[in-house]
């Protein structure tokens, strides 16, 4: 297997996120008067973005059209405010990107995260500069699995798809990857099992970030 570039998935790839979204999305379903979930129900709720989060998040009674857009302002600006609370980045991250970029990688991050999280998350406990592109999501591009900005970031890198792997930790990454024709790296220490990645398509599984490392070579 060999890559040249790589591109990352944020949450539960990069960074784990999952506590601070569990906490800011309870909160918003208890203004609602809703039932909150646990963190291990989270890990299957998030992947699909904030929207897409809060739908799944509250009662199938009470999704209105009317109510879902409510929940979704009161998620963007209760996570806004608290992403950072718990949200570390995982151990071997920090030095994975140092040897990528020390090999001359190029390397980009690219989540279903609404944009503003996203870049706010990278620049606390990541180095931005680290990054050809960060990405979250944009009203004007669409959310992964659609592999348009994976597409998109391999162009950025002047490389063709199928030298650049995309690493992440659920089975919406390996689809994009998938369907981007890159090499799909599951990432076995985020919120999804080992076996969920590999019937999603990926083409290796590593247990650690360094792992990455020995797939150059």
């Amino acid at each position: 297997m060999g890559f040249d570039g790589v591109i990352f998935d944020l949450d539960g790839t990069l960074v784990d996120t999952l506590e601070d979204i569990a906490d800011a999305m309870n909160t918003v379903l208890a203004h609602e008067g809703a039932p909150g979930h646990g963190y291990d129900e989270y890990r299957y709720l998030i992947g699909y973005g904030i929207r897409n989060l809060v739908t799944e998040a509250l009662p199938a009674e009470l999704r209105s059209a009317e109510r879902v857009e409510r929940c979704y302002a009161r998620m963007l600006e209760e996570y806004g405010a608290h992403s950072l609370v718990k949200t570390r980045a995982y151990e071997g991250v920090p030095e994975l990107v140092r040897a990528l970029r020390a090999a001359g990688v190029p390397l980009a991050v690219h989540s279903n995260k609404a944009d503003e999280p996203t870049q706010t998350i990278v620049a606390a406990l990541l180095d931005p500069g680290d990054f050809v592109v960060v990405a979250g999501a944009r009203p004007d591009a669409p959310l992964k699995p659609d592999p348009t900005v994976a597409l998109d970031i391999a162009a950025r890198f002047g490389l063709p798809p199928a030298r650049v792997a995309y690493v992440g930790d659920s089975h919406v990454d390996m689809r994009t990857a998938t369907a981007a024709g890159m090499v799909a790296v599951g990432a076995a220490w985020g919120f999804r099992t080992p076996e969920e990645l590999v019937a999603s398509g990926a083409t290796a599984v590593i247990e650690a970030p360094g792992e990455l490392l020995d797939l150059r070579s």
